[in-house]
Parts: C-alpha cells; structure tokens; sequence
C-alpha cells in the first residue's frame, strides 16, 4: 500500500524525488532569501512585509529592486516599468512551456504565477515519473521553490530585527544559484551546446552594448533573442538529421 503526502495526492517516492530535484533550489533561496529579509527590515519596513512579498509577489530579483524603489519613493510609474523590464524574458519563457503546460490543469494559473528563472530550469529538464498528473508534479516543485524562498525571507526578516547585517556581496549569491543549476543541468543532459550559445550570446550582447551598438537596457533582450534563434537553429538541424 503506497503512503501518500497530502493534500497533494503524491506517494512518498514522488515527494522525495521533488525534494531532492529541488534541493539546489532550496540552498540557493535560503542564501538570497535572507539578504532579502535584511533589506527589507533595513529599510525600514516591518518583518512581515518580507514573507507577504514573497506569497503575492515571488519575483526574485524583483523583489529586491521593489524594496530598492520603495526606499527612495519613486514613482508608481517608474516601479511599474522596472518591474515589466525585469520581467520581460518571462515572456520567452512562457512560450517555450506552452506544450508542458497544456494539460496541467488546474495548476495552470498558478504555475505560471510561481515562475522563476530557477523553476523554469528545473521544468525544462525535468521528466514526469509514471502514474502522476504533470499538473501536480509541475505544481509541487514550484510550490516548493515559493516555500524555500519565503522560509529564507523570514529567517533573514526575524534576524534583521534582532541584529544588524551588511548587505555587501549579497548579490553574488544569485549568480551563484544560477551556476549551481547549470551544472546540474549540463550533468544530467550531457549537453553542452545550450550552454555555450547561452554564454556566446550574453556575450555578444554585452559587446553590443559596449560599442553603443544597442543600449544596456536591451542587452538581456538582445541575448535572449539571439539565444533563442540559436537554439531553434540547432534544434531544427537534429530534427532534420533524424
């Protein structure tokens, strides 16, 4: 008889494969979800705003800049369009997951909700064990990765109301996460090539940029559309092979 974790309707074998898939996840959040915590009582503002961001919010980067807004009063505008730039590549995203999520169901406007950089990764590369709805597998891990980020926020809230912190270097963490999954991503494909067009075109990008040829608000865009015309490039190639 197989035990079952509620209210998810998931046996325990299931669970615990999501627990380790996400388990880079997990350290990477609790190390950038304190700092954020930090932040957000240093600049003044009550510890429980950090887990309420975290629950309707979840952007990550995003959150980070929201507090750095908030701090100088900007305008609602200018908060608006920071945010819809910083979000933009969710765009991209999403329509490279227009196939996994057609039959996820009910947990459609959520996943879509609780999409990061880091949940995308792990989506992309990960397979659906047999027997288990793709809704409730998908939904899971991103409920999972919204948990690990809060819980860090909080830990990093609560602290920063007892001891004061600084904040130097915190960034690099993000960058580090983002390492972290590449790895496991390459290791587990044994494939090199989206890796090297990711680098190759971030780099063009910033070369672009440097020269003036386009302005450094645009180089993400840049990278991602030359990283997605790449990718289809190579794609179409070993589809044509086969």
């Amino acid at each position: 008889k197989k035990s079952y974790i509620l209210p998810f309707i998931m046996n325990r074998e299931t669970f615990s494969k999501i627990l380790k898939l996400t388990s880079p996840i997990f350290f990477g959040y609790i190390s950038i979800g304190i700092p954020f915590g930090l932040m957000v009582v240093q600049a003044g503002y009550q510890w429980w705003l950090a887990p309420l961001m975290c629950l309707t919010m979840f952007t990550g980067s995003g959150q980070y800049i929201a507090i750095g807004l908030f701090a100088v009063d900007a305008p609602f505008t200018a908060m608006i369009i920071a945010q819809i730039m910083t979000g933009i590549r969710h765009i991209v995203y999403g329509l490279s997951l227009i196939t996994k999520f057609k039959n996820v169901g009910k947990w459609k406007p959520y996943l879509i909700f609780a999409l990061t950089d880091e949940t995308y990764a792990l989506l992309t590369s990960c397979e659906v064990p047999e027997n288990v709805k793709p809704g409730t597998f998908y939904g899971v891990i991103a409920m999972m990765d919204q948990c690990y980020w809060t819980l860090g926020a909080i830990i990093g809230a609560v602290a920063g109301t007892l001891i004061n912190f600084p904040l130097e270097g915190i960034d690099f963490a993000l960058t580090a996460l983002f390492a972290v999954i590449l790895v496991e991503q390459i290791r587990s494909s044994k494939n090199f090539v989206p890796a090297a067009i990711g680098l190759s075109t971030a780099i063009i990008a910033v070369i672009l940029g440097k020269t003036g040829i386009i302005s450094d608000g645009n180089m993400l865009i840049a990278a991602l559309s030359l990283g997605i015309g790449a990718l289809m490039l190579t794609t179409r190639k070993k589809a044509g092979a086969k």
